[in-house]
């Protein structure tokens, strides 16, 4: 029922935004007469605003098509690797560019597609051969392809990692788990290294990650805490509808998951939307491209499958089973210990609203056996949950320090 009729409104916005879009350009269009009457500017910006905020959204494309390596412009072209049912790995192939250590993004299957990272993706390419977990929206996966939980995420990224092997001569690929995916990236690597698997990465590092949410609790923590199991079983997983490809399927919608993160910082949204009003009206396009662009993607979400979501709030957020040393994956307990030559890199952002200062820095501290020399926490001044790994901090600040820990530690 809910499903429904979201797909009833989110119809009706679509007509709403594309009549809106319609209004707005003929009120701004310099050659119409009645755009230089008074109050048409501030009507045909107000509508501009409607219209991207009611239009609907599907999956964005990264759209990278070129970076500049030792000053000379290079082509870029996506491949796939590997594709699984609920998930591809993606690589962004520099023509022409041979060698550099093979870096593995791993991206939050948290309501957003990877594309919410094209900004890390951009920055690290000159420096790395990029690859990239592109997961699928759960609605467009028929129930035959069988379910996705946190185990086979987890399975998925062991397969990743050996789909893309050893670096020849170069030592090995290295992980980057941005947010969600670093309980799991984490718990594939204890899991790698007790087994001596050749592929197991370098380096892993790990941003703003809930590894132990008992650390600064923020309002996500509260709210996957302050409630029961079972709440989250009958109040936020729905059915797919019929028409598309997963229909009959269990999942945590993402218009959910958006609804929640706007209405925590809802002040903020509304600011940002009030200043690019402001900057329609007074022809500052590029000011308010950037506010657009940024909401473009970040509305732009799809369905998680309802046990994924479900063990995740079970074993990360509610039993903390990775610090607590009791996560299992397929009957084996995930013993960080087991870690002794990954190099880690910790990030935080001093003010994330979302992984608080510790959660991921704890980290560090239960890979007991893992020497000190391969430990390292950086916090990120001035810099929130988004800034970690787009923006200027991320470019000029955060993203030095990661391609050193490569280089140091990928022999």
């Amino acid at each position: 029922m809910l499903y429904n009729a979201y797909e009833m409104q989110r119809s009706m916005l679509a007509g709403a935004s594309a009549m809106a879009g319609f209004g707005a350009e003929f009120l701004n269009n310099p050659v119409n007469p009645i755009s230089y009457m008074g109050g048409s500017a501030l009507i045909g910006s107000a509508l501009e605003v409607f219209a991207h905020a009611a239009a609907p959204r599907g999956k964005p494309a990264f759209g990278l098509a070129t970076t500049t390596i030792d000053g000379k412009v290079v082509a870029v072209t996506e491949e796939i690797v590997a594709q699984k049912p609920f998930g591809q790995l993606k690589r962004f192939k520099r023509e022409g560019v041979e060698g550099g250590p093979k870096l593995l993004i791993v991206a939050p299957m948290s309501g957003h597609y990877a594309t919410l990272l094209r900004g890390t993706v951009e920055r690290m390419l000159p420096s790395a051969d990029v690859y990239i977990t592109d997961w699928r929206d759960a609605k467009l996966v028929p129930l035959s392809d069988g379910k996705f939980d946190l185990e086979n995420y987890v399975d998925y990224i062991v397969d990743f990692l050996e789909a893309i092997g050893l670096n020849e001569g170069e030592g090995g690929t290295h992980m980057l788990a941005v947010c969600q995916p670093s309980v799991p990236c984490y718990a594939a690597v204890a899991l790698m290294s007790a087994d001596k698997n050749p592929a197991r990465p370098k380096t892993l590092t790990m941003m703003g990650g809930p590894v132990d949410t008992r650390m600064a609790p923020t309002a996500v923590n509260t709210l996957a805490t302050e409630r029961p199991f079972s709440w989250f079983e009958q109040n936020v997983i729905v059915t797919v509808p019929a028409g598309y490809p997963g229909a009959g399927r269990k999942v945590y919608p993402g218009f959910l998951q958006l609804a929640g993160f706007m209405s925590m910082n809802l002040g903020n949204h509304l600011m940002s939307h009030w200043e690019m009003f402001k900057h329609l009206v007074q022809g500052d396009d590029e000011g308010a491209d950037a506010t657009k662009d940024f909401y473009e993607e970040y509305r732009s979400v799809c369905d998680m499958t309802a046990e994924f979501y479900l063990q995740t709030i079970d074993v990360v957020f509610q039993d903390h089973s990775l610090p607590k040393g009791t996560m299992m994956h397929r009957g084996r307990r995930v013993d960080p210990a087991a870690i002794t030559d990954v190099a880690i890199l910790a990030i935080e952002g001093e003010r994330d609203d979302i992984s608080g200062l510790g959660q991921t820095k704890a980290a560090l501290d239960i890979a007991t056996k893992l020497n000190a020399s391969k430990k390292k926490y950086l916090i990120a001044q001035g810099a929130g949950h988004y800034g970690i790994f787009n923006g200027s901090k991320w470019r000029d600040k955060i993203a030095p320090c990661v391609e050193e820990w490569i280089a140091t530690h990928g022999a």
